[in-house]
Parts: C-alpha cells; structure tokens; sequence
C-alpha cells in the first residue's frame, strides 16, 4: 500500500532454550536402612540365628527381614523393637558401631555431637541415643524427634520393659492399651512396654521433642 506505514511482521519466536534439570541427589536416608540391616544381621550371626528362627519368633516374613538386611526395606519402630526383643537387646543396640560379640562397654560420657541416631524417615521419626551405645545396656536414655504428622504407626505394638518420658517441645498423642492422651510440654509419662502402645505428633507445623527412657528388664 502506497504511502503507508510499513508493518513489519513480529520476528520469529526463538525456540525456548531446553534447560537441563539439575540431578537431584537421592536421599541420604536409605544409607541410614542400610546400617540398621547390617546391625540388625550382625546380631543374628552372633547369637546364631538363622533368618527362619527370627521369623518363626517375630511372624515376619524371611523375605521381609532379608529385605531390612539388605537396607532395603526401612522398617518401623514397632518392627525394630519387635526384632531387638528377639535379639534379646534394648533397641539401642541398633544405634552406633557394630555390636561385639560380648556387648561389653565401658564408656560413660556421650558427646552432644558423637550422638548416634537412628532416623525412621518413612514414619517421621528419629531416635538420638544419648547414653552410650552397648549391646548389653539394660538402660538406655533418648531424645526422639517427631516431625509434623510424625508417627509409630495407627497398630499397637508391644515390647520387653518399661519406659518413661518428658515432652520438652511440642505435642505428643500417648495411646497406652485403650486410652489415649495429649501430653504438651512439661508433661511426662510411664507405662510397662508390655502394654500395647503407639504415639504421634498431631501437629502438622511444629516438630515435637521428647526425652525419653527405655529400660530393658528380660535382656541379657
């Protein structure tokens, strides 16, 4: 068109420039699955046990427990304390170095940054063993760490001893047999392990801290 203004067509869109997605590293967490199997299996071979002895007495399957072995399998607290029973130790001597054919320690002090912990990450709960690791330690003092939402799990379970507690952050839901309570901070507990037991963090924005005692009364 004559004496118009020229209309210059849009320019081409340039094709969007493909940006690599960065690799996202894999959870540290299974390494952590990997050295409770190895705890777990060290155990066994000391007292002798064979994977069909620990299911006959736990009524887990072979293939399950030669999963959580292996670190491939993260199993639940309830599973882990149900294996320490038959182990015949305290669920402490699931934390730290490989345990010694005799258990034995002498060691008295526990630095706050040599704690050994045992991260449950599928449930939201982790363990940090504050007194010193031994396979024959019949009592044993923890801090546990419950993520928002964080759980044993909605069964009961049950295990060897007593234990006791104090909610330093947070809330704690308690369900022992029946009964079920809050327990916020300040508030502590005790019960018979024997008892059917599970607890949780009902929060879903705030983490829950609890110092708690697990005393072993039929190991050794």
């Amino acid at each position: 068109m004559s004496g118009g203004k020229r209309i210059r067509k849009p320019a081409a869109a340039k094709p969007a420039r493909t940006v690599k997605a960065k690799a996202i590293a894999k959870p540290a967490e299974p390494a952590m699955d990997v050295a409770v199997g190895r705890r777990i299996r060290d155990l066994r071979r000391i007292r002798r046990f064979s994977l069909e002895m620990v299911a006959a007495r736990t009524d887990l399957s072979i293939g399950f427990l030669s999963q959580i072995e292996r670190g491939l399998s993260s199993p639940s607290l309830r599973v882990l304390a149900t294996l320490a029973d038959v182990l015949g130790v305290g669920i402490a001597a699931l934390f730290g170095a490989s345990p010694s054919s005799d258990g034995a320690s002498d060691q008295v002090v526990t630095r706050g940054l040599q704690r050994p912990e045992l991260k449950l990450w599928r449930t939201g709960v982790s363990k940090q063993l504050l007194s010193p690791a031994s396979a024959d330690n019949k009592l044993n003092l923890f801090l546990v760490h419950l993520e928002p939402g964080g759980s044993t799990g909605d069964e009961l379970y049950t295990h060897d001893g007593e234990e006791a507690g104090l909610v330093l952050e947070g809330e704690m839901m308690l369900t022992v047999d029946s009964e079920t309570w809050s327990l916020k901070q300040g508030d502590s507990f005790r019960f018979a392990s024997r008892r059917p037991h599970r607890f949780s963090n009902p929060a879903q924005d705030a983490k829950a801290v609890v110092l708690w005692v697990n005393c072993v009364t039929g190991a050794g």
